[in-house]
Order: C-alpha cells, then structure tokens, then sequence
C-alpha cells in the first residue's frame, strides 16, 4: 500500500523555498537596478512561485503543482489587497495617536490662534455625530422601506423605475448631493447652512446603498419560512416584519454601516451645507456646523503651527467613530437575534 501513495514535498521545503527566493530578490537587488519594496515584493512572489510550481510539479504531478501555485497566488493576491488599508491604519495611528488626548477631545478651536498648537475636535465630533446620527435616522427607514416594496410588493414597470433610480444614484458623486441640498433647502427655501442641511446631504448619499444591500439581503431569506408563516394565517405585513427582516436582519445591518462608512467621511456635501465653525454649537437646525471631515480638511491645509498633526488626530478620531459605530450595530444584532 505504501508505494501507491502519491509522493509528497517534505514540509521543510516551503520555507526553504521562502528562503531561497528571498535571498534570490537580495542578488538582484545587489546586482540589478531592482529597487523598492515593491519591485522586491513582486520579485519575491515570482520567484517563490516559480520555485514551489517546479518542485511539486517534478515530486507530486501536475494536479497538485497546479493547486500549490493557485493558493499561493490567492494569498500573494489577498496580501495585495489588504497591504492598502493596513498601511493607510497604520500609518494613521502612528501619526494621530500621540495627538488624541483627553484635552483634544474636549476642547474646540475657538480662540486658537496660527501660532498655538492647543485647541482640540470636541465642536467637530458633536457635529459629526448628529449629522450622521440625523442621516441614519432619514436614510435607513427610507432605503428599508424601499427595498420591502422593490422585493415584496413591487411589480411591473413602477418597481423597475424604483431600481433604475436607485441604481443611478448609487454612482453620483458626493459633491452633487451637497449642490442639490445647498440650492434647494439652503438658497431656495432660505433655511440657511446648518448640520441638517448636511444630514439631507448625506442621508442622498446612504439611501441608495440601503436600499441595495437590504434589497439583496432580503432577496436571500428562503421562500419557505414566508409560506410557512402564510400556512398559519398570518398576514403578508406582518411575514414581513416577524419573519423576514430578523432573519435578514444581520445582512441589512452590514448594509447600513457600509453606508454610514461612506458617508461619515464625506467632506465635500459639509462644505456646501454645514459649511464649518470653530465653535461648539449642539444644535444642528440652525446656524453653521463643524465635522470631523471638515476638520481635517480644514487643519491639513493650514499653514497654522502644530495643524498638521491636529489633522491626524482628527482622522484617528474619525476612523475610531466608525469603528464604535460598527462594533455597536454588531452588537445590537446580535443580542435581537438571541432574543428573537
């Protein structure tokens, strides 16, 4: 029985194999113009690969050569992928974290002059969060509402008009929300520059992305648990409410946090309709309103001593808001599904 198995690599050649091409880059490096961490990294992948597909290829046959070289490409494609957002978290938390102290984040910028490097985000956060909280409370019941229509109830030539219109404001770029709010409610209905003003802008940009992912989300649950609830007599209404959204529930939530992920760090509508302020001011219905996008906006292309680092603070403080966010709705999930 022994001679029927298939001949494997010994488990010592694959780091070797890490080894040799890493020492293989080096050569090159030393010996060719080959420079950078990212020549050296595609050098690297190339040579690991070519490496590991000739040794399984010559030991345990073209299948298994084949399956070796595609998982190594799959990660070397996942580590490319991921490579960006560590690099853009680390670099972020390296630059803002000495920054975010306890005074940064309870003092505003009023009365901060060029030349001081105090002054904190705490007018910018309270903006940030009732803009946000202000849009999720207009999105979400909208784009949910939305997607129930679209996938239950929806038929003909109305729901197809309600997808195409959905579809082509999931593309708009961000800047022509915050037009539409600043022509319509700020100038045409004298309402002024305000943090609702900014909430209408951002709530444009979430209800597209609501209604898709819920849309899809609800689309997945099984036709049989709704048949089910129609064999007991219960009303078409309440299958919806009682069946169908909990057990979408944990997808439509991933939904709206993308999102309010899209949205939290949105500058250009806040330019348009909040319009900024140094100041702390916790009403969002009337007057300017400052953000924590604004804020580092403002901060990273001041010439003021010590803004630069008051811009990567904001940035960490802003990252840690969706992340709180996020963490929050998991959770809440999480806790009505054990309930339920």
């Amino acid at each position: 029985m022994s001679d029927l198995r298939v001949p494997r690599l010994p488990r010592f050649a694959i780091p070797a194999f890490g080894v040799v091409s890493a020492g293989v880059v080096a050569l090159l490096a030393a010996a060719t113009p080959l420079a950078g961490r990212a020549g050296c990294g595609v050098a690297f992948v190339v040579t690991y690969t070519a490496l590991v597909g000739i040794a399984s290829f010559a030991v345990e046959g073209r299948r298994r050569a084949t399956d070796r070289v595609g998982r190594t490409l799959i990660v070397a494609a996942m580590a490319v992928a991921l490579l960006p957002l560590v690099a853009v978290l680390g670099y972020t938390v390296m630059r803002g974290a000495k920054g975010l102290t306890p005074d940064f984040l309870t003092h505003s910028m009023r009365g901060v002059g060029p030349l001081d490097t105090n002054g904190g985000i705490y007018h910018a956060l309270i903006g940030t969060i009732e803009q946000v909280g202000l849009a999720i409370l207009i999105a979400v019941p909208l784009g949910l509402l939305t997607a129930v229509y679209v996938t239950e109830f929806g038929r003909g030539r109305l729901a197809a008009a309600v997808r195409f219109v959905v579809d082509v404001m999931t593309g708009i770029p961000s800047i022509v929300a915050g037009l539409f709010v600043l022509a319509f409610w700020v100038i045409a209905l004298h309402q002024g520059f305000s943090g609702f003003a900014a909430s209408l802008a951002l709530a444009i940009l979430m209800l597209p992305v609501v209604v898709r992912s819920s849309e899809e989300m609800i689309r997945l649950v099984p036709d049989s648990l709704r048949e089910a609830s129609y064999a007991l007599g219960v009303p078409r209404w309440r299958t919806v409410v009682s069946v169908v959204l909990p057990t979408a529930s944990a997808g439509i939530t991933t939904g709206v946090m993308l999102a309010v992920a899209r949205v939290t760090g949105e500058t250009a509508p806040l330019l348009l309709t909040a319009f900024g302020f140094d100041s702390i001011r916790t009403s969002p219905f009337k007057g300017q309103q400052s953000g924590l996008p604004l804020y580092v906006f403002d901060q990273a292309t001041s010439s003021a001593r010590g803004a630069v680092d008051r811009a990567w603070a904001a940035a960490l403080a802003l990252i840690l808001v969706v992340v709180v966010l996020y963490v929050a709705a998991r959770l809440l999930t999480r806790r009505n599904r054990l309930v339920s």
